[in-house]
């Protein structure tokens, strides 16, 4: 899997923000598979893209 411009930026040693610290945290606590098994049934993935008329 090839690198994009953002995705290599954290490694390049910098400091972690309290953003992604407030997100990393994020991750290990909530239990994403439920509340995204949830949305997924409601929402649409086929059709055309973008805002429908």
């Amino acid at each position: 899997m090839q690198l994009s411009f953002g995705g290599g930026e954290d490694l390049a040693g910098r400091k972690k923000t309290r953003r992604k610290l407030f997100l990393a945290e994020m991750e290990q606590v909530v239990p994403w598979e439920v509340p995204v098994a949830l949305i997924e049934l409601r929402y649409p993935t086929f059709g055309r893209l973008g805002r429908q008329p």
